[in-house]
Parts: C-alpha cells; sequence; structure tokens
C-alpha cells in the first residue's frame, strides 16, 4: 500500500506538531519554507526552499511530486497562507475548500463584505485601497467613529494593527498597516472593547466540530497583543452556546466546506462579533498545544487526516483539564542571555517554555505578537494553577540585554516607544519625597555597587508587564550575577555617614531608579551592567551618566 505524502507550508515551531503527527502515522513530509534555516526542516523527509507567497513555484513544485504519485494532502497551520494552501490543491487536483473560499477567509475587507452580505455580525468598516485617495472626512460619511482599528487587509499575528483615536493618528496608522499588507490594502473598523476568544473547529461531512474554546489576553493600546490564553474559557454556558452559534453561522458563509477554521470572536456591550474566522487551525500554540493538553484530541493530526481526504475520527474529549498560556516579553535591545528556564521548569504543572529569542538578537517591547520573548505553558486539574504556574514561569524567566546599547538607552532615557507604560509607578509619598531628594549619583574607588534604598518598598504595589512587584522586582535586581563585583543596597543615612568611604563604591540614585521604573528589572540590570562594562574598559562613568541626565 502506497504511503501518504502531505506537504506542508511552513516549518517553524507553530508546524512542528502537523510534521510529527503526520510521521507518526508513517506519512511522508514535505516541508516547504523559504527560510532555509526553520526547525521543522529537521523532522521533514524532504525539504522545498520556497517563499510560502511564491503561489507559481509552490504549484509547479506540487505538480511535479504529484505527477509521480507523491502528494496526497496539501496543509498548513498557525500561518496566513490558506489560499497558497487552496490553489496548491486545486492545482494538483488534492482535497481542499475552494480558491474563492480561502480568500474570503483571508483578505480581511473580503471576509466582512461576506458577513454583511449574509447578515453576521462583524464590525462596522471601511477599507481602503488606495492610501494616496485617502481623506479622513470619510470616515464620518460611511458612519463610522473614532476610536478605529486599522489592520492590514492580508497579514496575521496582529502584524500592522492599530488603534487611533483621531485623524492623525489615524493617518499614521494606516501608513503602518500598509507596510504589512501585501496588496496595499488596509481596513478600518470601528473599535470593540469587551472580552475576546479563540476557538478552532474542523468542518468534515457538512459538520462543524469545535475544537477548542478559549479566553484570549490582549494588552498594551494602540496594539493588541495577545499575552496568552486559557482554555477552557470560564464564560458561562448559555454566552458560549450563542457564541459558537455565530462562529459556525461565519464559517458557512465564507464556504468553508471542509477543513479547519479558526476564529476571533468579541463579546461587546452585550453583542457577539466576529473579529475574524481563518481557514486553518490556530496559531499561538492552541491547536498543537493547549488545546490536545486540555481534551486529550490530537487536533493537528485530526486536520491533516481532512486534508488528505480522510475522516478525522473520534473528536470527543478524552479528559477536561486546563491549560494556560503564557508569553513573557523585553524591552528594546539586544539579548544577551536568557536566565531562569531551569527554575521555571520547576513550577508544578509547567509543560512547555518556548524562547523565542537568543543571545545576539534584536527585541523590543513587542507591538505585534510576532514580537514577544517567549511564551509558557502550564497544565493543571484547577483553573487558577495553571494560570498561576503558567504566570509565575514568565515572572521567572529573565531576558538580560547587552549592556550600553543605545536602543535599551533610547528607550529608558530617551523618547523610543513612549508609548509604552513605565514598568513600575511609586505611588507613596514618603518614596516619592525620598526620590526627589536623593543624587543622581555619586563616584568612589571601590569593586561594589550601591544602589540607595527606598524607605519603604513593601508600600509600593504596582505590578510590571508579568506581574511581578515592585519590592520583589527591586530584591531581583540586587541578587543578579555580577561577575567580579557586589551589588547593594544601603540607606542615604549610612552614605552619608560613609561619606568619602572607598566602600560606597559606585553609587546609584535617581540614575538608577529612573531605569528601574522604566523598565523593570531589566532596566535596572542593564544600568549596573552598563556602569560595569564603563568601569571595565577603563572609560568614563561620569561622562555616562551625565549623557543619561540629558535625554
Amino acid at each position: 500500500m502506497a504511503r501518504t505524502t502531505v506537504l506542508i507550508l511552513g516549518g517553524s515551531v507553530m508546524q512542528i506538531p502537523a510534521i510529527k503527527y503526520a510521521k507518526e502515522m508513517e506519512w511522508d513530509v514535505i516541508v516547504a519554507d523559504g527560510n532555509q534555516d526553520v526547525p521543522g526542516k529537521d523532522y521533514a523527509d524532504y525539504f522545498e526552499p520556497i517563499d510560502l507567497k511564491n503561489i507559481e513555484d509552490m504549484i509547479k513544485m506540487a505538480r511535479g511530486y504529484r505527477a509521480v504519485g507523491s502528494l496526497d494532502a496539501v496543509f498548513t497551520a498557525g500561518t496566513d497562507f490558506s489560499e497558497t494552501v487552496a490553489r496548491v490543491a486545486a492545482a494538483a487536483g488534492l482535497p481542499g475548500i475552494t480558491i474563492d473560499a480561502s480568500i474570503n477567509a483571508s483578505n480581511k475587507g473580503r471576509m466582512r463584505e461576506v458577513f454583511l452580505k449574509n447578515g453576521i455580525s462583524s464590525p462596522l468598516f471601511l477599507t481602503v485601497d488606495n492610501i494616496s485617495e485617502f481623506e479622513c472626512s470619510i470616515v464620518k460619511e460611511r458612519g463610522l467613529h473614532f476610536p478605529l482599528v486599522v489592520k492590514p487587509v492580508d497579514n496575521m499575528g496582529s502584524r500592522g494593527i492599530q488603534k487611533s483615536e483621531n485623524c492623525d493618528e489615524l493617518i499614521t496608522s494606516i501608513k503602518t498597516a500598509v507596510s504589512f499588507s501585501r496588496s496595499g490594502s488596509v481596513i478600518l473598523e470601528e473599535y470593540l472593547d469587551g472580552k475576546e476568544f479563540s476557538i478552532d473547529a474542523l468542518v468534515y461531512d457538512d459538520k462543524i466540530t469545535i475544537c477548542g474554546f478559549a479566553d484570549r489576553h490582549i494588552f498594551y493600546p494602540p496594539y493588541f497583543i495577545e499575552m496568552g490564553h486559557t482554555i477552557p474559557s470560564d464564560i458561562d454556558e448559555n454566552t458560549a452556546t450563542e457564541i459558537i452559534q455565530v462562529f459556525k453561522a461565519g464559517v458557512r458563509a465564507l464556504g468553508i466546506t471542509e477543513g479547519a477554521a479558526k476564529g476571533d470572536i468579541r463579546l461587546s456591550r452585550g453583542k457577539i462579533y466576529i473579529g475574524e474566522i481563518a481557514a486553518r487551525l490556530s496559531g499561538g500554540y492552541m491547536s498543537g498545544w493547549t488545546f490536545p493538553y486540555s481534551s486529550g484530541v490530537p487536533l493537528t493530526k485530526a486536520a491533516l487526516k481532512i486534508a488528505a481526504g480522510q475522516s478525522p475520527g473520534d473528536l470527543s474529549p478524552v479528559f477536561s483539564r486546563f491549560t494556560a498560556e503564557r508569553a513573557f516579553l523585553s524591552i528594546p535591545g539586544v539579548v544577551s542571555l536568557i536566565e531562569g528556564v531551569g527554575d521555571a521548569k520547576t513550577l508544578p504543572g509547567l509543560y512547555d517554555i518556548f524562547p523565542r529569542v537568543v543571545p545576539g538578537d534584536h527585541v523590543r517591547f513587542p507591538e505585534n505578537n510576532v514580537e514577544k520573548a517567549g511564551n509558557c505553558i502550564a497544565v493543571s486539574e484547577d483553573r487558577s494553577a495553571a494560570v498561576k504556574s503558567a504566570e509565575e514561569a514568565c515572572r521567572t524567566i529573565f531576558v538580560r540585554l547587552e549592556a550600553c546599547n543605545i536602543k535599551t538607552e533610547e528607550f529608558l532615557f530617551g523618547s523610543y516607544q513612549k508609548w509604552v507604560q513605565n514598568a513600575f509607578t511609586l505611588e507613596d509619598s514618603i518614596n516619592l519625597d525620598f526620590l526627589e531628594k536623593i543624587p543622581d549619583y555619586e563616584l568612589n574607588s571601590s569593586k561594589s555597587i550601591t544602589i540607595l534604598q527606598l524607605p519603604d518598598l513593601n508600600r509600593e504595589y504596582s505590578t510590571e508587564w508579568h506581574g511581578k512587584r515592585l519590592n520583589r522586582a527591586f530584591q531581583d535586581v540586587l541578587e543578579m550575577d555580577y561577575g567580579d563585583y557586589t551589588v547593594n543596597q544601603t540607606r542615604i543615612s549610612t552614605l552619608k555617614a560613609n561619606s568619602g568611604n572607598r566602600r560606597n563604591g559606585v553609587v546609584l540614585g535617581k540614575i538608577f531608579y529612573h531605569a528601574f521604573l522604566r523598565g523593570g528589572i531589566q532596566g535596572g540590570v542593564w544600568v549596573i551592567d552598563s556602569a560595569l562594562k564603563i568601569l571595565s574598559e577603563k572609560k568614563s562613568l561620569s561622562e555616562l551618566f551625565s549623557k543619561w541626565k540629558k535625554y
């Protein structure tokens, strides 16, 4: 009996479950990706270095395999290339949705038109195909009101998506969105607040089976950064049923008759809206990890079978657990080390850690979902326990940044990514008054760094982006490894008593707290690392600190 062969578009981490499941079923796997360094290449039987946007070459390659009887299915998960899948499958005479359906599900402008025509609830919208002819007055003429959300019509991962509060912001957002749009078109939508959900489903034999319903956790306006999801959702059963009904109507309207469907759904002001529905399995670790962990259902394996024209088999949950996925992020700079992964792995129920960056990578505070530093997944019989472990894992992992990097400096002391709110805010008047009175820094000759201690950090309750409280973060800064140097804290009264004493070394006051409050642990450690680097190179530390003060 001939072996089944599948062509999988993409070879990144998101496609590895599909590759592994295919190999588990003793299928031959062809992986196609324009990046020849993707990890999925190592698991595949054949690798084709073709850009996923290059439909013509992809079709030519697929027909070549098909001509010798070595291709039975075309598949992707976690990419925005469902149209490429449909066109390749059609050209090679393989199972799949229609090309029209794939475009409906990948072009947001066309998707909104389909929903409007079929009476399916989705945001009010306006598609802009020619930015040079756009005038802000058309927004009001079309019945739209600020704030608006601007999106490329043909991208995923929240790339190029921004919220705009007025016409000036709107023009800037449109230009950004165009830069992320392959077609050059963007869509303006009414902004909807409220809870958001992710749904995965499989469609086979005219039946839509829900295979994952999760709460999405979105932060950091004007961008829309998903800092994780929790599955199953804790929404009440009646509302969940209504959401699923709207989602299924959207799937049918788009023409997704077989295969996978992934939906982002918003519950706003008591009404259900479809954000989008894609003709593929979700990215963001849901289809390949958190839903199988939660239910025991190998969703990706079932989707592969459908792509090959086979029955997906039994999709009934084997068990019911709670799974939480959370992201950790970084302020701007260049990665030096990733620390704490070993400690994070010891947390109860912690299943996976996926660092997305390695030393030498350039990072910044995420403005889309592909710019996060990594993700952690935890599983438990108890929802709060799963959430606690995933979040604590993100707090435990530390992305250390290269000292003296200009982007880190501009973020901490200048205006780079000024939209990002500070990691911490001092709230207690005693600490605020103290910070106003202390010096920026003092320099003495000693192999030590001394940080002036605020009167009472236990009176501060603000938390940074991962939920770590200020007093714990400060302690973490002190406990970092600084090589031959020691880092201590001291009260200002002790400093004055030891004035002129060499043991005081480098004393950090306002300079440190400015960076620490702005950039959290990363900011505090970066200031110390930068000072030590300057000292090791026998350069002027006063010049460095004076430069930071001038920002």
